[in-house]
């Protein structure tokens, strides 16, 4: 099926659109953020110092070093607003589709890196020469572990058990990079090996990975670690898909409706939504924010409270919305998206009536059987966990069907597929 017409499908910047500030939306907010809780003393010794002074600043924009932005531009930044025609045709709808590209013109195939540079810019800067972390659909360790080789610093990844045992390409993707890769709970660690005593088969989480990640890095003074979702900083490097995103917008005199991305800590939604969040803050507007879920971790369903990051409580405790950080949570395919807590940011907006949320049955039938649609209609293989955004785009599309709407809907295609295809072919039966 070809679909033609005159408005554009691909909507691009040039290298000189780059933005040259991060938005922080801390100073917009509609109330003063809770602050974290308890001892804070393993953040400072685990973590960038550089990296936990953007965490507390009031500053709205932040700028974005000269060396890194050329380091931005070496990794596919600026990336292609999309127009997704062929679909909007297919599903008889008014609305209109777009959505950010952000999987194929990354070099390990996701969003992570924006975030994963700059932690590995700043590490370099404090004399560091390991990055530590954890991950759990893989696309942050694969992140950071090229961010790592291309500043010339080594890197350690603690990889949730349940997927690091299906995604054998990704797992040696991390290593071409250089990276030192384990399954969690792995024997490296007290925490890791507390766990596997109990259950040798125990699946892991994303919860007790951060643990792993962090009691590594406290250990080795020439060790960082860097979280890839939740904490504000990294939610303020992901702006930058935001702010080009609604440049793009702005060439097509047209702002989004809908804005939709899934969510698991808040990277993905957060990177995409906060810029236009901000202008609803600042200026007002009728914008709905949709943040794709998986049942297996509704968090933004939870408890908004006080709660642990990580399973062992290394962590001081952040405001969130949260299932409880010792929670068992089953495997999914998409499972960047298992995770108990939501962003302190995100939980604020959610907690104050900004964001809507849906949560898509366990079994994933039905985001993938969306995704395959996508792919089959728009020729991008999606990752798991952009299926729940596709999903989410294509239900409202057909509630402006319904409702003989035009609104304009803004998804985020936060990685490319290439390394699930064991997950498309179990869940759809290939």
């Amino acid at each position: 099926m070809i679909y033609m017409a005159k408005e554009p499908r691909q909507i691009n910047l040039l290298p000189k659109d780059l933005p040259k500030q991060w938005y922080n939306i801390i100073p917009d907010l509609p109330e003063p953020l809770p602050q974290p809780k308890g001892d804070m003393s393993n953040m400072a010794k685990a973590m960038i110092k550089e990296c936990l002074g953007q965490e507390q600043s009031l500053e709205r924009w932040i700028d974005i070093p000269e060396e890194l932005q050329e380091i931005y531009q070496q990794i596919g930044r600026p990336r292609p607003l999309f127009r997704a025609k062929n679909m909007e045709k297919f599903l008889e709808t008014p609305a209109k589709l777009y959505y950010k590209a952000e999987g194929l013109f990354s070099p390990t195939g996701s969003h992570k890196i924006n975030t994963a540079i700059a932690q590995a810019y700043y590490a370099k800067k404090e004399g560091f020469e390991k990055l530590v972390t954890e991950t759990g659909a893989g696309q942050w360790g694969t992140a950071l572990s090229c961010a790592a080789r291309l500043l010339g610093l080594k890197s350690t990844v603690y990889w949730v058990r349940a997927v690091y045992q299906w995604k054998e390409a990704r797992r040696n993707f991390m290593k071409l990079y250089g990276a030192e890769v384990f399954a969690s709970p792995s024997q490296n660690t007290k925490t890791g090996r507390e766990l596997l005593k109990e259950n040798p088969n125990h699946p892991g989480s994303l919860g007790i990975a951060i643990s792993e990640g962090l009691e590594d890095a406290i250990s080795d003074e020439k060790a960082v670690y860097c979280l890839g979702s939740v904490l504000n900083h990294v939610l303020l490097h992901q702006t930058i898909i935001g702010l080009e995103t609604k440049k793009q917008f702005e060439m097509l005199d047209g702002y989004p409706d809908v804005v939709i991305s899934c969510l698991g800590g808040g990277s993905n939604f957060g990177g995409l939504a906060l810029p236009f969040l901000g202008d609803v803050l600042k200026k007002g507007g009728k914008v709905k924010f949709i943040a794709a879920q998986s049942q297996a971790a509704p968090n933004l369903q939870g408890e908004y409270r006080y709660n642990f990051a990580d399973y062992a409580e290394f962590t001081p405790q952040l405001k969130m919305y949260t299932l409880g950080h010792q929670k068992e949570m089953p495997p999914i395919f998409g499972d960047g998206l298992r995770y108990h807590g939501c962003s302190p940011i995100i939980s604020l907006l959610r907690d104050k009536g900004y964001i809507d949320t849906i949560a898509y049955p366990l079994d994933e039938k039905y985001v993938f059987e969306a995704a395959k649609l996508f792919l089959q209609l728009e020729g991008f293989l999606p990752a798991p966990e952009s299926a729940y955004s596709i999903a989410a785009a294509i239900d409202e599309a057909k509630k402006s069907k319904e409702a003989g709407k035009t609104q304009t809907i803004l998804f985020n295609i936060s990685g490319h597929g290439f390394m699930d295809m064991e997950g498309y072919k179990q869940v759809l039966g290939l």
